[in-house]
Formats: C-alpha cells, structure tokens, sequence
C-alpha cells in the first residue's frame, strides 16, 4: 500500500484538459491554414506575397513573443496570461473570419501570433505547475498525443470545411472553444514563479521582432524589384544588422530573453543549428506545397488535406519508438540519419509534374519524409534538454521551440524568392513560344503575381486559353521544384551540423 503513486492534486485533470483544449486552436490553426491558402487566395484575389504574409504574419508575432510569453506567466501568473492569450487569440479569430481584404486578414493574423505567445507556453506551465513530478511526464504525454491527433484532424477537416461551407469557419470555429477553455480555466488552480518576477526581457522582444520582420518584409517584397534591389537590400540588411544588435543585447542585459551561455555546449548549439536547417525546409516546403496540389495538380481541398495524412500518422505512432530507439544508441546517429532521409523525401516531392496518380507521385516521397521527421523530433527533444543542466530545461525548451518557429517564419520568405525566380523564367520562356497577343500579354502580367493562381482571361480563344494554363502550371511546377531542392539541400547541411556537433552518447548528456 505504501507504494501507491499519491493522489493528484484538486483539479488536476480539469487543468489537463484546459490546457489540451486552448493549446489545439493554436495547432489547428497552424495546420489548417495552409491547406486553405489557396482558396483564400483566390476568394480575396490576393498575391502571392499577401499569401505568404497570411502565414508569416501569424509566425512572426509568435516566434518573437513565444519566450516573453513563457515569463510574463511566470511574473503575473500562468493562468491568467494563459486566460489572456485564449481571449486575444479568439478576438483575432473574429477578425480573421470577418476580414474583406488580404491586408485586414494579414492583421488580425498578426495579433493571432501575438495571444498564441500568450497561450503556448501557458498550455504547458499550467500543466507542470499542478502535476506533481511523478505524474508529470504522463500528463505532457497525453497532452502531446492530442497535439498529435490534432496535427491529423486538422488538414482533412480543413479541407472539407472549405469546400462545403467557407475558410472562414476555421476561424469561427475557434469562438466556441475559446469561450469553453475560459469558463473551465476559472477552476484552474493560479501559479507563478516568484524568482522570475524581474526577468522580461521586453528590447530583446522588441529586437527580435524589428529584425525578424524586416528580413521577412524584404525578401516578401523582392518580387517587385529583385533580391538585387536596392530597397530589398536595404530592408534585409537592415533586419540583420538589427538581429546582431539582438545577439549582443542578450550577452549583457542583467535576464535575456535567451541566455548565450547555453550555446556553450556544443550539442545544445548543434542540435539547435538541426533545428532551425531542418525546420526551415520543413516549413518552407509544406507552405508551397498545397498550391501545388489544390491549383496546379487540381486536387479538391479535402484530397489535399488527407495527402499529407501519412505524415502526419508516422509521426504520431512513430515518435514512441524513435525516443526509446534513442535511449538506446543514443540520439547522435538518428539526429544523422533522419534529416538525410527527410532530405530524400524532398527529393521526391520535386519529381512530379502535372497529373498523374496520387500514390506514384506524392505518396510515396511524403511517406519518405514523414518517415525522416519521426526518426529526428523525438531524439531532438532528447538531446536538447539532455545537453543542459536540469535547471535550464525549460528555457533550453523554448529556446529550441522559438528557433523552429523562426526558421519556418524566414523558410517561406526565402523561398518565395527561390520559386519566383523559378517561376518567371520558366513563365517567359512559354508565354514567348506562344506568342500571346499584347492585349493579352498585359492582362496575364497583372495576374502573374498570383502564380498558379493566376485568372486566365476567359475570352481568349479556348486553345490560348489551355495553352496559357498549362504554362502557369508548369512555371509553378519548376519553382516548386527549386524549393524542394532548397528543402533537401537544407536537410543534408542538418544531418552535417548533427554529425560534427552533437556529442556521441557517452557525452551526450554533459554540457560543455
């Protein structure tokens, strides 16, 4: 009898489910909106650039606040900035549903971010704070494996969704769930870190904002000029110069934001350096690749959505076995492995061209990546938090969380660039052969920036009219290629930096 587990703590359950319920409209929406995007696109006739805005927008606020999240309900309590974040994450919701225009959706994605910094960090502080320590790695367990089921549900239930009623009910939807998580949060028992009441690091926040933003705001709007323009130039350098700042801000302000002394360890700065290599390809490929499916492969929103399914499923069975697997040889070889065999994923995914059966063409590489990314997320998350001292897990946490949101945040920026390149040269060279009319031509230029997307004008005769299509398709088709390229080369330079800087298993857990 004596080794009976002790009773949980009043409300216990009540908190795990609060937090399961808040943090999913954050993971819905990070997985439904991209399976949406292009039918966004086409209902509010924006660019590309407005497009990648929609998500970068949304991952900027979060990427820079994320941390500053963490603290502020360490100082003013967990459950009241958890409360907040889920109250500013549904106004935004609102706003999103409601917005006329690329521009209003844009900000009201934006101020998304900012209640989702809020909300994410909470999710997970109000479990640790009721769970005792014996229970507590159970409860994260089912608070991951529902994360997990979301990541699943999301992009089919997006995509049906939008077919049968309107993108903006993925946003409405977040209303009611919002005002439940803030009526069972009034049961949630308060808690905060009394030592951390003067560490807010509010000009890191401000600097990590100022200088993510510039370099995202002008590789987004290079399309106009070219990388090479001056005003590109000036942005991006300016966003870099501003970064440095940052870094040097953080190596003398009494509480950083993030503590440089962690990057002392080699597998800490290896395994964070995977992160950001590995996540930028991740994140950048999957922005690109619904547009490949919905508008250029013509796949119904919800096919597009269960396309990525296989994903999503080996990464939900699949993570168990890859964290004991890691126990076991330990979580250098998968941290090499993994990111080689995502790379050969996106390898595959720049094969296809136009038609062609699902399963010959994009089940197979999607398989293949999934299969990379279950090998590297669990073992990942090991080492991270084996290569500090215990003291230090949580702000390793979110310091390795915030680098894989930064690199999908300058992932699709970057690669914007990579597929508009591709994409005009391949565009020109058809619209040439073609020999389209000016009247034509002048049209299909105001349309171009929309990609794939693009209006083909509906009284030209119908053989221009394919014609014109199939060039569209087949230009995004080589950008899209180009960025998978990028993809795979990024997830090798990942496998690289595991392979040079994490420590072998005998050395794994120490810190340097």
């Amino acid at each position: 009898m004596s080794d009976r587990p002790p009773p949980l703590p009043p409300f216990a359950r009540l908190t795990l489910v609060t937090a399961i319920l808040g943090s999913a409209m954050a993971f819905l929406d990070g997985t439904v909106v991209n399976i949406a995007l292009p039918v966004m696109q086409e209902d509010l006739a924006a660019t590309v650039d407005q497009a990648q805005w929609v998500v970068e927008a949304y991952a900027l606020l979060l990427a820079s606040l994320v941390l500053v999240g963490g603290a502020l309900g360490d100082r003013l309590g967990r459950r009241r900035v958890f409360v907040a974040g889920v109250t500013v994450f549904a106004l935004a919701s609102a706003m999103c549903g409601a917005a006329p225009t690329p521009a209003l959706l844009v900000a009201a994605r934006a101020a998304q971010g900012a209640g989702a910094a809020l909300l994410v960090p909470g999710s997970l502080a109000l479990i640790s704070a009721v769970y005792p320590k014996s229970e507590r790695g159970a409860a994260i367990g089912t608070w991951s494996a529902a994360s997990a089921m979301t990541g699943a549900i999301g992009p089919v239930a997006a995509g049906y969704v939008v077919m049968r009623a309107s993108w903006r009910w993925l946003f409405y939807f977040n209303l009611p769930l919002a005002v439940l998580v803030v009526v069972l949060s009034r049961r949630v028992p308060e808690s905060r870190d009394e030592t951390e009441a003067a560490r807010m690091d509010w000009l890191g926040a401000a600097l990590a904002t100022a200088g993510l933003g510039l370099v995202v705001y002008g590789l987004i709007g290079s399309s106009a000029g070219g990388i090479g323009a001056p005003r590109t130039l000036v942005l991006v350098g300016s966003g870099l110069v501003t970064l440095v700042v940052f870094v040097v801000a953080q190596a003398r302000v009494a509480h950083p934001m993030v503590p440089l002394a962690l990057f002392r360890s080699r597998t800490f700065a290896g395994t964070n350096l995977l992160t950001f290599l590995l996540y930028a390809g991740l994140g950048g490929g999957f922005f690109f690749l619904p547009f490949n499916l919905i508008q250029v492969q013509r796949y119904a929103p919800p096919q597009a959505g269960a396309a990525l399914l296989p994903f999503v499923l080996l990464m939900s069975v699949g993570s168990r076995w890859a964290g004991k697997l890691a126990a076991r040889v330990g979580a250098r070889p998968l941290l090499v492995a993994g990111p080689a065999v995502a790379a050969l994923g996106f390898v595959g995914l720049a094969m296809p061209g136009t038609g062609g059966s699902y399963w010959l063409t994009f089940f197979p590489p999607i398989v293949v990546l999934g299969a990379g990314m279950t090998v590297t997320v669990a073992p990942l998350t090991t080492a991270v938090m084996g290569s500090v001292d215990v003291s230090h897990a949580g702000v390793a946490s979110g310091i390795n969380n915030a680098v894989a949101r930064a690199a999908g945040l300058l992932a699709v920026a970057a690669l914007g660039v990579v597929v508009l390149a591709r994409f005009d040269a391949t565009l020109d060279a058809r619209l040439a052969s073609l020999q389209v009319p000016a009247s034509v031509a002048a049209r299909i230029a105001v349309e171009r920036r929309k990609l794939a997307g693009a209006d083909i004008p509906s009284d030209v005769a119908p053989g221009l009219h394919d014609a014109l299509r199939s060039a569209f398709d087949d230009a995004y088709v080589a950008g899209f290629r180009g960025a998978m390229a990028t993809s795979a080369a990024l997830a090798l330079l990942g496998a690289g930096a595991a392979f040079v800087l994490v420590a072998p298993r005998r050395r794994a857990a120490t810190s340097a």
